[in-house]
């Protein structure tokens, strides 16, 4: 008899975003004459940049030719890549990171998940509230929690709550976890972390011996000098920290899919008996074994994001996309609504009019404005009462979608 992973069956309804998904196509077959916009699932709606797609075509190309033609890569990336992503995102800045801690993936939400693998069932994982819901499901799913509680909370998790009283940065935990999830510029909120907030975590972390798991995919976004974009801006943070990168909203990967993680040699974890291992280590085992790497041509891509011309190219895309965010959050405030987020992030955070829930406002959205958000209540229980509308939308788009918001009674 074949069993089943039984902690799946802990895992509450469907996926947020699949439920979005649902929702609005039941809508669409209901009213084909309405246009609806979108503006829930963070997904990119400008092309890729000319430089890139030369580079991807100089890739598929290779691969055409004999003597160019590349079979199976390095599962860790190859080195052309990593060694621009070391020196444009991290040595130019001033932060010590070599190519050999870069691990070239098909996306940071992949890493996130698949992070859980090479740490222990007994560790225990705070995750902040509202957050990204890949960190707490794929907690659940590797079996580090007991069930979800009456108000949303899983046993077994560490929860962070953050909220407008906190201006939505968490307080470190009382109750000491082993692994901490941070997501700076953050999702959903659209908040960012001081350097002095992120020294805090790093401090925490090396008192308790606990690893953070930095989610710093929407980094690019930053525009302010003194907002740290890695977290290894930080003294000491090589010793208990590991971060996530993204081109997916950076360069619109989402659908070409690149990413990668950062493993410093210097961060150890422990066996039961005290003794310390590598991460790094154990991580490029865990690559090597269930990962054959990311394609040559969209590596190849990728790489094209750090020649001058790329970099320009791509910086433009991001200044769009903030523009938006701009637009966003300016509208919805003139509206009535009080807004968060939209600086330094591509994510606008507002609360739901006249204490309706964030379920609620989304039906409201769709059937009376035909516009998509996304419900707070999806990424934790103290997201209920709040929305989150993403900029990666066209332009005109944004500017019709806040118009009939506006319209709303």
């Amino acid at each position: 008899m074949a069993l089943i992973n039984e902690n799946y069956l802990k895992l509450q309804a469907g996926y947020l975003f699949p439920e979005i998904g649902r929702r609005v196509r039941e809508f669409v077959e209901a009213n084909p004459d309405k246009k609806v916009i979108r503006m829930g699932i963070g997904d990119v709606t400008q092309p890729l940049v000319p430089e890139i797609i030369k580079a991807f075509h100089e890739g598929v190309e290779d691969m055409a030719k004999t003597e160019t033609f590349k079979g199976y890569g390095p599962e860790q990336g190859y080195d052309f890549l990593r060694e621009a992503i070391a020196l444009n995102d991290y040595q130019n800045r001033g932060v010590d990171i070599s190519a050999d801690d870069i691990f070239v993936s098909d996306g940071s939400k992949c890493d996130t998940g698949n992070i859980q693998e090479i740490f222990g069932a007994s560790n225990k994982i705070a995750i902040c509230d509202p957050v990204y819901p890949v960190y707490a499901d794929t907690t659940v799913m590797s079996g580090k929690t007991g069930v979800c509680q009456s108000n949303g909370y899983f046993d077994g998790i560490i929860y962070l709550p953050c909220n407008e009283a906190n201006g939505f940065i968490p307080e470190l935990p009382i109750e000491r976890p082993d692994l901490i999830f941070l997501c700076y510029p953050n999702n959903p909120t659209g908040t960012v972390a001081s350097k002095e907030e992120l020294k805090k975590w790093v401090d925490y972390a090396k008192a308790n011996k606990c690893i953070i798991l930095y989610d710093a995919a929407y980094e690019a976004f930053i525009t302010d000098d003194s907002i740290p974009r890695t977290i290894f801006e930080i003294e000491g943070a090589k010793e208990v920290a590991l971060e996530f990168r993204s081109f997916s909203k950076t360069a619109g990967f989402t659908g070409t899919r690149c990413a990668y993680t950062i493993v410093p040699k210097e961060l150890n974890a422990y066996d039961s008996n005290g003794n310390a291992f590598p991460v790094k280590q154990l991580w490029n085992r865990r690559q090597s074994t269930k990962f054959n790497g990311v394609s040559y041509p969209v590596q190849k891509a990728a790489a094209a994001i750090y020649t001058e011309e790329g970099k320009k190219q791509v910086k433009e895309v991001i200044a769009y996309y903030l523009e938006n965010a701009r637009i966003i959050s300016a509208s919805l405030k003139e509206t009535g609504f009080t807004v968060f987020g939209g600086v330094n992030a591509p994510y606008v955070w507002v609360k739901t009019p006249g204490g309706i829930s964030s379920w609620e406002f989304f039906d409201q959205l769709l059937n009376e404005a035909n516009v998509v958000g996304t419900p707070g209540s999806g990424f934790g229980p103290s997201g209920e009462g709040y929305f989150r509308f993403s900029a990666f939308a066209d332009r005109d788009n944004v500017l019709e979608a806040m118009a009939r918001i506006k319209k709303l009674k």
